[in-house]
Order: structure tokens, then C-alpha cells, then sequence
């Protein structure tokens, strides 16, 4: 079934787009690299003992002076690493041969490294890092420790098949020679469990050390077993995007397993993608139209063999209309890294383009580009007009990039009129851009304002403002302005800004004198809302006398009929409940003079549970009081 599935998933790889086989868009660049060692000499200087271990399998120390201090260090950090003994003891005994360190090993850590494989190991990771620990030393595994190594693992992995378990097995396959070949059949079971991530990336749950992990082990076990390779042409291009998306990986075992993972990949001739992409920014002068293209391998290095033949089939994408169907791609560097399609011949008009690019008919890429054209002035008339248009206006032409000779004047009865025609300059066809100002500046001042000119029916950008309406934009400013028309466009290659001409602009001088002057403005004090007006002082008297009224007649009728506190008793729950009851409306009585409604509530809560307990106390008593004078009731 997993074979089925992993066909199926391979079929489907293969029916992709032919312009993206065999090729990703970016590589290990040098300043990626650069990058990369830096982790590892950061790596150095730490107190982890796998950083400095991974730093040390790819810089090597020289200078006496730092390695005796980082011998010191490492032996220190294994006596503290919490690391498990196995991991903690690879890294060490690894750090002190790659620094070359001059203290021999204890003999302790030595016996019972050569001891650990008669042991019962406990998990394939174990397994692998006791054998490339012995390798490391340089100590030959025998044949039967070999077998009974063999033995364990295949106990272990009809366990444990996690995407670890499987990786570490892979690795470990490879140490032990044919007699572990059986872990060929499981490669399958783990690279169909890769996570496809939006049709471009692939990569195992656990990230990149999990991924690293099993795609080395994977290749290593076709390899070493002579099998074919454990992913397809499309799979190897979608574990190098992953691979590549992490360049920016930031701790010395993730920079270490990131170059590993790509060379396994590029070392697999039959499946190894190459990198095909732009060199610059793809945009392209349509008077000198060459197509830059770098061609080599994950790691930046060239290819070897180099390409033959490279031919690249180039279209236009607004129309999709062919340009050329076969363009010869060639060698530009003596590297063999750079190539160059000269477009010359083509002559592009302004656009964008798509070349597909092919390289021995094997690799097929296909890259964006863009051909600049460039922005011709065919004409432009500036003049001054009056408002009401009660005169004729008079226009003057001026040529590109001159500058008109007369200064222009005008006042806030007149306007400013402009009027000018771009075409593009190789067909002389009206163009529209996407910026096109006229911006006026003051140097006296320092000022500028800016305007948008924009195209009429006739594909001619047209400025008209009205001076009188604008004064405001211009602070009522008199004085000589320059007139400059800015014209700018992503796909021209001659944006340019013109120095059209002068003009003196005349503001009323009323109105310059009303402008506010500068200075700190009057301090604005906030007002708060004028409380509503009380009703007169009678009317609360009333109102406090009706409030009163009913206590006064209670305290009438007892008077005139007599108060019976004949059953009232001085036990505590009579006591408590009547001063509970007495404290509520004391509450109250304060709350109705200063207190909030919340503060009134933290309050009540416990007067009120104490005046509830007692109130209920005391109507039992009274209850059993009442039962104890009359029992035939009771009985009843």
C-alpha cells in the first residue's frame, strides 16, 4: 500500500510544469556562507558542547593559543553537559581529535566507551552514536558485535518506527555494512510521511535537524546498498527549496546539517536539482537588451560537467505572443556560472517578458524579466491665460531639456496653463506613465508645492491652476518660482525631471497681512459643563420632611399605643440581629451622604450575612419558645 501511495505521489510530481524541473530559484550564496562561518566561529565561543563541536568538524584551529583554552573548555563542559552519556560522549572525544587537543582521554571514559556495545542499547540513537563515537577513535567493530548490533536493531525499529527512530537507523545501516541491508525496504515508509507545504516545500515533523537527519541517512543507504535513489527528481527539489529556506538558521549543529543535507542532494546526479536564476534585478535597457543568467549548483559552485548546450524560448506575458522560439544561451564567466542571452536581435518594445530556459534538454527554468523603454518630450506649451478667459492665452513651445528664456508672470486673475505630449522613443506612440507632476519651487523660501498633471483623450497630460483659488497651497507667497515637470515610471529607463521654465506669481498683499501670525497661540483652558441649575431650597425641605414623615408617626403610635418588648431577651442572637439591622440602616443613611454604590456593596455584604445568621437564630428561638407555652397546639 505505502509502495502504491508513494508511486501515485511521484506520478503526480512528474505531471508538474516542465519549466521548473530539475531547478530551484536560489542557492547558498557566498554571503550565506559567510554567514554560516560566522555561526561557527560564534559557535566557538560558547558553552554549549555541541556548538563547539559542530564548529570545530567545519573551521579548523591553527593557532595553538585558542585551541589548548577550548581542550580545557570542552572537558569541563562534559563533566556538566546533561546531555545523555552517549551524545555527550561523541561530542567530546569528537571536539578533542578535530581541535587536535594534546591531554589524552581518561581512561574511565574510554572503557566504557569501548564497553557500550556489549551492552544492551536502548535506541537506534544510541546505537548510532556509539558506533561513529568508536569510528571517531578509530576503533575497528568486530564482525560479531557487528551481528549482534545488526540483531538489536531490528528489535528496535519493530518498535519504534518514529521519522527519529527511522533516521538514526538509516545512519546507523550505513556503518554496519551488508549485514544491515533489510533497512532498505523501510526507506519508503519514511519518506512518505513528508509534509508537502504549499506545492513547493517538503519536510519532515521535527524540522531541520529531523529532515537533515533522514534525507542523508536515506541517501546514504541507496548508496551503500546499491539501491536507487530514495526520492524522485521533483521530491529533490522540493526538499532543497526547504533546505534552502532555512539558510538563515542560527545555532552551529543547524548551519552544519543545512550544507550536509545539500550536498547529499547535489551528489545524487540523477536527481539533483541545479539553481537557474537572474542576476540583477531583471530589468533590462531596451537599447542593449542581454539576459543574465547564473547557472550552478546548491552551494553556488559550478557545475560539473558544465552545461552543453543552454537555449531559452522567450514570450511576451501581456499577449503571450512568441518573441523567439530558440535563443542561444552562452558562457560568460570562465567559470562556467554566468551566462548571457543577447536580445538585441529581437529588438523588445517596453514590457514584461518570460524567458524558459534549457539546459542539455534536462533542466528547464523559467525566469521574469522586464525590457525598460524609454520616454521622449514630442512636445510642451506653458502660458499664462486669465480666468474668466476674457483674453486669448498665449503659449510659448519649449524643447527638452531647454528652459524656456522669458520668465512668465502672473497674478491671482490668471492661470497656468501646461501642455505636453510623451511618446516612447522607439515608435513614437503616445505613452501614459505613472507619475507625472509639476512641482513649483520657491528658492528664496524653500518651498514647493506639487501638482498632478494629468491625460486628456488625446493621450497629452495637461496642467491648468488657477492662481487666485491656489493661493492658500502657496501661503499667499509672492516671489519667482521654477516650473518642473517630473515624469517617472517603473518601466522606463530615462525618468526625468525638467526645468520647464519661470514664473513670478503676484498674491494681494491683504491677504498676506491677515495671516495669522506666528508665535504661541492663546493657551486654551477646558471648560467643564456647567452644572444644571437646583430647584429653589423649599422644595427639598418638602421633600426631606416627606421622607421623614413615616419615622415620626411610627415613633406617634408607639407612643400612643404602646410598645411590647415583653418577649424581647438579651441573648446574643437577639442582640446581633438588632444591631445588624440597626448597622444596615446606618449604611444607608451614610451612603444617601457620601458613599458610592460600590463602596456601599463591599460593606453591606458582611453586616448583611451576620444580621441573616443571627435574624435566623432568633426566629428559632422565638419559634421554640412559642411551642414550649403551648404544647397541646403542638401535639395537634
Amino acid at each position: 500500500m505505502l509502495k502504491l501511495v508513494l508511486t501515485l505521489f511521484c506520478v503526480l510530481c512528474a505531471c508538474a510544469p516542465t519549466w521548473s524541473t530539475r531547478t530551484v530559484d536560489s542557492h547558498l550564496g557566498t554571503k550565506d556562507l559567510t554567514r554560516l562561518q560566522k555561526v561557527f566561529v560564534e559557535g566557538f565561543g560558547s558553552n554549549d558542547l555541541q556548538a563547539i563541536f559542530f564548529s570545530s568538524l567545519n573551521i579548523q584551529l591553527t593557532d595553538a593559543t585558542q585551541k589548548e583554552p577550548l581542550c580545557k573548555k570542552i572537558a569541563a563542559l562534559h563533566e556538566e553537559s546533561k546531555l545523555n552519556s552517549f551524545e555527550k560522549d561523541y561530542y567530546f572525544i569528537g571536539a578533542s581529535k578535530n581541535l587536535g587537543c594534546s591531554a589524552k582521554l581518561e581512561e574511565a571514559l574510554l572503557s566504557k566507551v569501548y564497553s557500550s556495545l556489549d551492552s544492551e542499547l536502548g535506541s537506534t540513537q544510541e546505537i548510532y552514536y556509539r558506533l561513529v563515537t568508536h569510528k571517531a577513535l578509530g576503533v575497528q567493530v568486530s564482525e560479531a558485535t557487528q551481528a549482534k548490533v545488526v540483531k538489536r536493531l531490528q528489535e528496535l525499529l519493530k518498535k519504534d518506527d518514529t521519522l527519529t527512530g527511522l533516521g538514526y537507523g538509516f545512519n546507523v545501516a550505513v556503518q554496519l555494512g551488508s549485514g544491515a541491508a533489510f533497512i532498505a525496504n523501510r526507506v519508503e515508509d519514511a519518506i512518505v510521511q513528508a509534509d508537502e507545504v504549499d506545492g513547493k516545500l517538503l519536510q519532515f515533523e521535527g524540522g531541520l535537524s529531523i529532515t537533515s537527519l533522514i534525507i542523508n541517512g536515506a541517501f546514504g543507504v541507496a548508496k551503500a546498498y546499491n539501491k536507487p535513489a530514495p526520492v524522485s527528481a521533483a521530491q529533490a527539489v522540493k526538499f532543497a527549496n526547504y533546505f534552502l529556506s532555512r539558510r538563515s538558521v542560527q545555532s552551529a549543529k543547524g548551519a552544519h546539517v543545512l550544507i550536509e543535507a545539500l550536498k547529499t542532494i547535489g551528489a545524487s546526479e540523477k536527481i539533483a536539482p541545479i539553481c537557474v536564476q537572474l542576476i540583477g534585478n531583471g530589468q533590462l535597457d531596451a537599447q542593449s537588451p542581454a539576459l543574465n543568467i547564473a547557472i550552478v549548483d546548491l552551494l553556488g559552485k559550478p557545475l560539473s560537467p558544465a552545461p552543453k548546450v543552454i537555449t531559452a524560448k522567450v514570450f511576451n506575458k501581456k499577449d503571450n505572443s512568441v518573441l523567439a522560439e530558440k535563443i542561444t544561451v552562452t558562457s560568460k564567466s570562465s567559470d562556467k556560472t554566468t551566462y548571457v542571452a543577447d536580445l538585441a536581435s529581437l529588438k523588445p518594445v517596453r514590457g514584461i517578458y518570460e524567458a524558459e530556459l534549457s539546459a542539455d534538454g534536462v533542466y528547464t527554468q523559467s525566469v521574469q524579466f522586464k525590457v525598460l523603454g524609454r520616454v521622449k518630450v514630442q512636445s510642451l506649451e506653458v502660458g499664462i491665460a486669465e480666468s474668466d478667459a476674457s483674453a486669448a492665452t498665449r503659449k510659448q513651445s519649449v524643447t527638452y531639456p531647454s528652459k524656456l528664456k522669458e520668465t512668465l508672470s502672473a497674478d491671482t486673475t490668471q492661470k497656468l496653463l501646461l501642455r505636453t505630449v510623451l511618446v516612447e522613443e522607439s515608435n513614437n506612440k503616445p505613452l501614459a506613465v505613472h507619475q507625472a507632476f509639476v512641482r513649483l519651487y520657491n528658492k528664496e523660501t524653500d518651498k514647493e508645492i506639487i501638482f498632478v498633471a494629468e491625460q486628456d483623450s488625446s493621450k497629452a497630460y495637461k496642467f491648468d491652476m488657477d492662481i487666485g483659488s491656489n493661493g492658500k497651497n502657496f501661503n499667499y507667497q509672492s516671489g519667482t518660482y521654477n516650473i518642473y515637470l517630473t515624469v517617472g515610471d517603473a518601466s522606463l529607463s530615462n525618468s526625468f525631471e525638467w526645468l520647464v521654465a519661470e514664473i513670478q506669481l503676484k498674491f494681494n498683499e491683504d491677504r498676506v497681512k491677515s495671516k495669522t501670525p506666528s508665535g504661541p497661540r492663546p493657551e486654551i483652558v477646558h471648560q467643564f459643563r456647567v452644572p444644571d441649575k437646583r430647584p429653589p431650597r423649599i422644595v427639598s425641605d418638602i421633600f426631606t420632611g416627606l421622607c421623614i414623615t413615616p419615622l415620626v408617626l411610627l415613633f406617634i403610635f408607639w407612643g400612643k399605643l404602646g410598645v411590647n418588648v415583653s418577649n424581647f431577651t438579651l441573648a446574643p442572637s437577639t442582640i446581633g440581629f438588632h444591631v445588624g439591622f440597626g448597622g444596615i440602616l446606618l449604611l444607608f443613611f451614610v451612603f444617601w451622604l457620601q458613599l458610592n454604590m460600590f463602596q456601599t456593596l463591599r460593606l453591606l455584604i458582611p453586616i448583611a450575612i451576620f444580621t441573616f445568621l443571627t435574624g435566623n437564630r432568633l426566629l428559632r428561638r422565638l419559634y421554640a419558645l412559642r411551642n414550649s407555652k403551648n404544647p397541646s397546639s403542638t401535639s395537634s
